[in-house]
């Protein structure tokens, strides 16, 4: 069997991300854009046989060289991601990959948590990690006809996200309130979080929740064996609402409440292919018309602008007084400075 050299890929290193990208596209991949650690295997003439990356937890970008399939490149390729995962204290690995490629991760330790058949499987590395995670769930969940849940990324929580909850909350007997944890957002989770049960103090029959890595940030769904945009949103939102399924079933939930997304084609898309898939397996989706500013829907992208572009007091009118009182305190100083250095506060 050859010898080839396993090196990492360094996005200053413009030849190897061309030998990448080109082996990538040759096996039918499209470089994701979200990757923070890449390696290749190379022959010795230099040639790049296999590639694989790492994004946070999760395991993408894997790719071996038709001409070389059989010798048990993807095996190391993957055996040295874990282990560098497992360096820098990731333990519990997650990744996303096509039906037919499913099985051979299976037996390299990663167990599915769910499909969209014909399209992607998203697995992880823990045989009980999934069905820990929902036993925990059971624990919080509540008697009651009603049950709703609301998942947001709060990024930062305005008086639009406070008016869906306020609506769920009068609605049911108790809501659960999944709040993204991944940090990905300009806003850290741990102050999202904590502005959301501060901004909904005032309701008394919310349970809070922090995400975890199986509810999918458009973050970290991977785009990259998708060619179709359309089609990427519509996976993305059908193995989404796949795991949703299994949590809702854990919580005895019967309703989700979705804000109506007027700004974003995104969650627009998402919005609707989830209302289809949740009402045809009996869990109400109710879309709730966004609460405006007296002339245009609350945003919270039009927050960030706001905060990017120095205007802190033209905020004050459009999130509750928690929200107002960090944004304008010495704590969210470093938070403030993130928003002004992104290049981009709109998501559209």
């Amino acid at each position: 069997m050859s010898e080839y050299t396993l090196s990492e890929i360094r996005p200053t290193n413009k030849r190897d991300v061309r030998k990448m990208d080109a082996l990538l596209e040759k096996e039918g991949i499209q470089r994701d854009k979200n990757l923070d650690y890449s390696i290749g295997l190379f022959d010795d003439d230099y040639n790049l046989v296999a590639t694989g990356s790492c994004f946070k937890n999760t395991l993408r970008c894997m790719a071996v060289d038709s001409n070389h399939q059989g010798e048990g490149l993807l095996n190391q390729v993957v055996t040295h991601l874990m282990d560098h995962q497992y360096s820098r204290g990731n333990v519990e690995l997650f990744l996303y990959t096509k039906c037919d490629s499913a099985k051979f991760f299976n037996d390299l330790g990663f167990y599915e948590i769910a499909r969209v058949d014909g399209k992607v499987v998203f697995m992880e590395n823990r045989r009980t990690g999934f069905s820990g995670y929902l036993e925990e769930l059971k624990k919080t969940a509540v008697p009651g006809e009603k049950i709703a849940v609301v998942v947001m990324n709060a990024n930062p929580f305005t008086l639009g996200h406070q008016y869906l909850l306020e609506k769920a909350s009068a609605e049911n007997d108790a809501v659960h309130v999944f709040v993204v944890s991944e940090d990905v957002s300009l806003v850290p989770f741990d102050v999202r979080f904590e502005l959301v049960k501060a901004g909904s103090s005032h309701l008394k029959n919310l349970i809070y929740h922090p995400t975890g890595s199986y509810i999918i940030s458009n973050a970290t769904f991977p785009s990259y064996f998708l060619k179709d945009e359309d089609l990427v949103i519509q996976s993305h939102a059908k193995l989404d609402i796949n795991v949703f399924k299994k949590i809702a079933a854990a919580l005895g939930v019967n309703r989700r409440y979705v804000g109506e997304e007027p700004f974003s084609q995104v969650t627009g898309i998402y919005n609707r292919i989830m209302k289809e898939e949740l009402d045809a397996c009996g869990v109400e989706c109710v879309i709730v018309p966004r609460k405006t500013d007296g002339t245009e829907p609350i945003s919270a992208s039009k927050v960030r602008k706001a905060i990017k572009e120095g205007r802190l007091e033209e905020i004050r009118d459009v999130v509750p007084a928690a929200t107002y009182e960090f944004f304008t305190s010495e704590r969210a100083l470093p938070v403030i400075e993130t928003i002004r250095n992104a290049k981009e506060v709109i998501h559209y």
